[in-house]
């Protein structure tokens, strides 16, 4: 039995939304479709410069990915700016590191001006290493960031309770709790004007000038400027599958003595990735939130990896007393740097924000500011950097390659491959597993009263076959990325629709 309560921190404490549904046609000069951390600050930058907006989210505000996030407001990815001076360019690299710091001072500046109480704190980032391999890249990280223009600098003592081989700090980072800041942002928002539709699935997208919108109900938002901020592109006519990866990653939330918190937000590539940070919690306790064991969705024992997290957990900190678990997905560009800007060549009112790369907090401000500028005809100087539109082959064409090599090797190969199971009989209650049936494939679960509900195998997205995630009780899809309910319905784009029945 893994320890924890299932469920998010960030969503367990703070009240549900309870926006209204779209139930007419609306006319507006914007509508963002997606109701994540880059929609909110979308909406509200292109409202706090006088535009009609409308934000439409197919479940709740604020309760996706950005409800599962570890919420590190930093410029500090991992090993980022060794890699941008390398692979693009010095300036690049600089302009990465401005306008991320730009987005952390944002949130600062806004939670002062708005009066926001999301318990945020000022603390420096580290990225440390502890294998040699990892401390050589740690070193040359440090040198690169300071030459970007941060306050980097290689260190070898840390506030974690273990010793380091060595670490990047910088300064002026920040940790918050993303659903309170963006509760606060909604609601500010609304009072500007601005309008929020809840369970209000987008399902449709006519580009033109002006654009418009069909929802699942059969409404239509007709709009000068349409944002694409639903974390992995519901509407993909940009290919921008081919150049995202999709990594899913495991988080454990445990109670400390408030004395023990390391002051800061911490990374280490070693391990497959840990990452931790600290938020107020209880009366003389801190929570320790503690993230890592990434994989792709459909590969991999969820359970066994939240063990590894818990076990790895109560060895660097003790006295740690796990109290919830919940796991989180992003996506990576094929270079790295998210895609933020006009969607495709062509497409000159249509817009997207994703491929965050974990770092969707920072990225997700920053595509706030972005969008608002480019649709207010204010671009900044480093719009360039993150447009969808740039094609480096000898950047990009290595992970391409091996992502798409990935792709199709799930695309035929789980086609043919024998199931687990021979016969839907054989599947335990609370288990499911994919099953040929007359020749085709059906995803097929028992609840604990033994009822079998079954689906298509197929993924509405582009066809491949999940499979299921016994630890999250969902089927996924490991091509890209796509979750479903037991029952079909959508959790996770890019699939828009839900696995139809299997009769």
């Amino acid at each position: 039995m893994l320890a924890g309560a299932q469920e998010s921190y960030w969503i367990e404490s703070t009240a549900p939304t309870a926006y209204p549904r779209l139930t007419e046609d609306l006319d507006t000069d914007v509508v963002v479709i997606g109701g994540g951390i880059a929609g909110l600050c979308t909406a509200w930058e292109l409202t706090e410069a006088g535009h009609r907006v409308a934000l439409v989210e197919a479940d709740r505000i604020a309760t996706g990915v950005t409800g599962y996030t570890t919420a590190k407001l930093s410029v500090l990815h991992t090993l980022i700016y060794d890699d941008l001076r390398t692979t693009f360019d010095q300036v690049s690299a600089q302009q990465y590191a401005r306008s991320q710091q730009a987005a952390v001072d944002r949130v600062a500046e806004v939670t002062a001006r708005l009066g926001v109480d999301c318990e945020l704190e000022r603390v420096p980032a580290y990225t440390w290493a502890e294998s040699a391999g990892t401390l050589e890249k740690v070193r040359a990280e440090a040198a690169a960031a300071a030459a970007a223009g941060l306050p980097a600098t290689f260190v070898t003592e840390t506030g974690l309770p273990f010793p380091v081989a060595g670490a990047v700090r910088v300064d002026g980072q920040a940790q918050f709790h993303p659903r309170k800041y963006l509760l606060a942002l909604a609601g500010d928002l609304t009072r500007q004007g601005g309008r929020i539709f809840e369970r209000t699935r987008a399902t449709g997208l006519h580009e033109g000038d002006p654009c418009t919108v069909t929802t699942e109900a059969g409404h239509t938002v007709t709009a000068r400027h349409v944002v694409i901020a639903t974390h992995y592109p519901v509407f993909d006519r940009a290919l921008l599958f081919a150049r995202l990866q999709p990594r899913r990653e495991l988080v454990v939330a445990a109670a400390i003595p408030a004395g023990q918190d390391p002051l800061g937000t911490f990374l280490t590539p070693d391990d497959n990735t840990r990452s931790v940070r600290t938020t107020p919690y209880r009366k003389g306790e801190r929570l320790l939130i503690v993230t890592g064991e990434h994989f792709t969705p459909g590969n991999g024992d969820a359970a066994e990896r939240w063990q590894r997290l818990v076990d790895w957990t109560g060895q660097r900190f003790p006295d740690a007393r796990i109290v919830y678990r919940w796991a989180t997905q992003d996506n990576s560009t094929t270079d790295r740097v998210p895609f933020i800007g006009r969607y495709r060549p062509g497409s000159d009112n249509v817009y997207v924000a994703t491929g965050f790369g974990g770092w969707g907090m920072s990225s997700g401000v920053l595509s706030g500011q972005l969008l608002a500028a480019l649709i207010s005809g204010d671009a900044p100087e480093w719009a360039g950097l993150y447009d969808p539109r740039r094609l480096g082959l000898l950047r990009e064409a290595g992970t391409m390659l091996k992502a798409q090599a990935e792709v199709a090797g799930h695309f035929v190969g789980d086609r043919v491959r024998s199931s687990h199971v021979d016969s839907i009989d054989d599947i335990a209650p609370g288990s499911g597993a994919v099953v040929r049936i007359r020749g085709q494939q059906c995803a097929a679960y028992r609840d604990a009263a033994g009822e079998v509900h079954a689906r298509s195998a197929r993924c509405t997205h582009l066809g491949c076959i999940v499979s299921f995630n016994e630890a999250e009780t969902a089927w996924e899809c490991p091509c890209h990325g796509s979750r479903f309910a037991v029952d079909g319905a959508v959790i996770q784009g890019p699939a828009n629709s839900p696995l139809p029945p299997f009769e």
